[in-house]
């Protein structure tokens, strides 16, 4: 009797407390605080982890020392980011201020930002690059400031290129040009092959080859049909198939770094990730824009970070004034060896336009303006992209091969 006494009073004290946590958390705007001398609290959550978290550590300390009124509270999440946003933002106890990529998921959660920023003036929004608003908003609305970008392009291993003496590519070449030059590099006694793409595409990322044959995988209204199987689209993929099938390229488990890591493999397409990665493995490379397919145009996909408040928030100017700062020059600067800068005046003033390597990114960059992104269009974009995953592979893998035209017809249905 004791026993089933205690349980009785321990669920009821269970069922109590979850009771007063579920009136806390949809009360309605929960997010932000005061601390005990008063000043406004903001809670910022990072998806980082290690030398990055400690940077932003360092950074959110430089802040809260010249502010008066507010104090910033950093909030790590790392691989589990995705989760506690989600859980925060259905409790209605998200993070004021908070990093964001998946925009059209999370937009009916996020503050839009136009008018915070027209009240900076014409010139904030200008300093930062036009394409990287288009990848921070959604809805017509910009609901997150830039603070990091990559472009995508083509690594290549010196090395390999000075042993089959070959030259090393050129801005403005094309897709045959690399063709020609992965089949001169192909050597199968020293097994080294030309080039490597993912056998397993990100559907997000491979859409940009599409873009640059004049294709896409979806219309304005999200319709794939006409679109993904369109003879543009095609091509595409029978281009990378038929490198396959030829032996001059080869699909891989990832990127292709590990292979060129690896001394066997002359050229790779990814994002700046690479940089400090094949550095630190002392691969000689060099990188070059992405190729135009023929009557097309180099076009590269971004994968762009940006920082938003929460539209909850309690404290929503002190919000902006700190991220403001975080997309600021000094951050922009701070953060350099961890991700490119999105202002111009900080690209100009670290002369980067000049840098051998991080110029390529800034050029694609440029390129790549007025494109959009089938996730930002598409409502259930991640089941779609979950069908396009297995199409691709399909298609690249090598015991399967499938026949393009007909992959794409099937799945555009």
């Amino acid at each position: 009797m004791k026993l089933v006494k205690f349980k009785s009073i321990f669920f009821l004290f269970i069922a109590a407390m979850l009771l007063l946590a579920g009136c806390s958390s949809s009360s309605g705007e929960s997010s932000g605080d005061t601390t005990e001398d008063g000043k406004v609290k903001l809670r910022f959550a990072t998806w980082d982890v290690g030398d990055d978290v400690d940077l932003q550590q360092e950074m959110i300390d430089k802040f809260n020392e010249t502010h008066e009124n507010i104090e910033v509270v950093l909030e790590a999440y790392g691989s589990e980011y995705d989760t506690k946003i989600t859980a925060g933002m259905g409790a209605k106890d998200a993070p004021d201020i908070m990093y964001m990529w998946n925009y059209p998921q999370y937009k009916d959660a996020l503050e839009p930002l136009d008018s915070y920023i027209e009240k900076e003036g014409a010139e904030y929004k200008d300093n930062f690059y036009e394409t990287l608003w288009n990848y921070n908003s959604a809805d017509d609305q910009i609901l997150g400031l830039p603070v990091g970008y990559t472009t995508h392009v083509v690594y290549y291993n010196k090395a390999l290129f000075d042993e089959a003496g070959v030259e090393y590519p050129q801005a403005d070449w094309t897709w045959k040009d690399l063709q020609d030059t992965a089949k001169k590099i192909t050597n199968k006694d020293s097994k080294v092959t030309g080039f490597a793409f993912s056998g397993k595409p990100d559907p997000y990322d491979f859409e940009m080859f599409l873009w640059g044959n004049n294709a896409a995988y979806v219309d304005e209204e999200g319709n794939l049909k006409g679109n993904l199987d369109s003879k543009e689209s095609v091509e595409v993929f029978e281009m990378f198939q038929n490198m396959a099938k030829e032996g001059y390229a080869i699909p891989t488990e990832g990127s292709g770094a590990t292979e060129m890591k690896s001394g066997k493999v002359a050229m790779f397409v990814y994002g700046a990730w690479g940089l400090n990665p094949l550095t630190e493995a002392g691969i000689d490379y060099g990188v070059v824009e992405l190729p135009t397919f023929e009557n097309g145009k180099s076009v590269s996909i971004l994968s762009s970070s940006g920082i938003s408040i929460s539209k909850n928030s309690k404290h929503k100017e002190e919000a902006f004034e700190f991220i403001k700062f975080w997309t600021g020059e000094e951050a922009n600067k701070a953060r350099i060896d961890f991700e490119l800068p999105v202002l111009k005046s900080v690209v100009e003033s670290e002369k980067l336009e000049e840098h051998e390597m991080k110029s390529v990114f800034y050029s694609m960059l440029e390129k790549s303006e007025g494109y959009t992104p089938a996730s930002f269009i598409v409502e259930d974009w991640s089941q779609v992209s979950d069908n396009l995953n297995y199409v691709f592979e399909s298609i690249f893998n090598p015991s399967t091969m499938v026949d393009p035209k007909e992959a794409l017809k099937d799945a555009a249905q």
